[in-house]
């Protein structure tokens, strides 16, 4: 390694920046990386040993292909981003390698004086919105790691950063292992803290009770994020026999969920557009990109294969033996889940496109 690379010469003036202010405000927060990020004029010009490569959020490394594109503008790129601290590259490895092939010694770049956590959240966040664009599986290690330094956030504030649905964030949560802390709240986009739900603090302080036999009720209260008397509801609860979470608080939590369902589905603002299955599929089905390859036909079988009408759904429905209508009801949700997983990447990737 060039024993130069990662520091900055003496000659170079530096122009320094304001330090990015750190909002509890999750919305506010990326915003104010957004426009670290967007700012038009430099802070120095650099030699291209004094950087050094960038924390990326690219599980594959830089693109070739689209660092030659880049080297073929001729027009100047934008200057990138890079950590004053430790001279590393947050935002601009493309553009630093089309500069290499341009045969340039130096480049244009402006400082981000955040620690280095917030310098990968905005290089998450400039790479979803610009230049490009992150794989499915980048933004899922995204979330997970944004998840790991940022614990408090919200599942829609972790999906807003990374480009995700927030239903997939929480996927990710619930599959996480020791490294994303479970907190009893999170911080949520507008900044305001809310426990988690009514109905998860009530089993959490179940589990607490049958645990831990003396434990107070302060105690259970304070680790679970419900108040004491709730907690003494669930203590009197349990020692009845009865389900520590009543029935209205689990209809509201189904509520809850199905509008989060709803929310998320229709969450540019508008009615859910709905669609002709057999027309839409037969539309699709005439497309010569998709009948006249391997990949397109694999597709629309795929597709043919799980689409069943509603009479045909009940006469499914009824063939289920009763003793396993639970596995089946975890395969749908499950396949559901996938289904909207292809349907959250196909809308990014639309997005992204327009």
């Amino acid at each position: 390694m060039n024993p130069d690379r990662g520091s900055v010469s003496n000659t170079v003036t530096i122009r320094s920046i304001r330090q990015a202010d750190v909002p509890e405000d999750a919305e506010a927060h990326l915003e104010n990386l957004e426009e670290e990020r967007l700012g038009e004029a430099f802070d120095a010009l650099v030699p291209l040993t004094a950087l050094l490569p960038a924390d990326s959020p690219r599980l594959g490394g830089r693109d070739e292909t689209h660092s030659a594109l880049l080297a073929e503008v001729e027009s100047d790129l934008p200057p990138i981003l890079v950590h004053r601290r430790t001279m590393r590259v947050v935002d601009g490895m493309h553009r630093l390698r089309a500069a290499e092939m341009r045969g340039a010694s130096e480049i244009r770049i402006r400082f981000f004086d955040g620690d280095e956590n917030e310098a990968f959240l905005l290089a998450v966040k400039a790479n979803v919105a610009h230049g490009l664009p992150l794989s499915l599986a980048d933004r899922k290690a995204a979330a997970l790691r944004i998840m790991a330094s940022h614990p408090q956030w919200s599942d829609r504030a972790v999906a807003v950063a990374t480009g995700l649905a927030r239903r997939t964030v929480a996927h990710i949560r619930s599959r996480s292992t020791g490294a994303v802390s479970q907190l009893n709240s999170r911080v949520g986009l507008d900044g305001r803290a809310r426990p988690l739900s009514s109905a998860d603090g009530r089993r959490q302080a179940s589990e607490l009770f049958e645990q831990y036999p003396g434990v107070t009720l302060r105690e259970v209260a304070s680790a679970s994020g419900i108040s004491v008397a709730t907690a003494r509801d669930v203590r009197e609860r349990i020692r009845n026999g009865e389900d520590p979470v009543p029935p209205r608080v689990r209809r509201a939590e189904a509520v809850a969920r199905a509008t989060d369902l709803r929310q998320e589905t229709g969450r540019s603002g508008g009615r859910v557009e709905t669609i002709d299955l057999d027309s839409a599929f037969h539309r699709l089905a005439r497309d010569p990109r998709l009948r006249l390859n391997d990949s397109g036909r694999r597709l629309l079988r795929w597709l043919n294969a799980n689409a069943i009408g509603r009479g045909e759904r009940d006469v499914l429905l009824d063939a289920v033996p009763s003793y396993c209508a639970s596995v089946v009801a975890g395969l749908a949700r499950e396949y559901a889940r996938m289904w909207h997983e292809v349907a959250d990447e196909l809308d990014h990737r639309a997005r992204s496109a327009s």
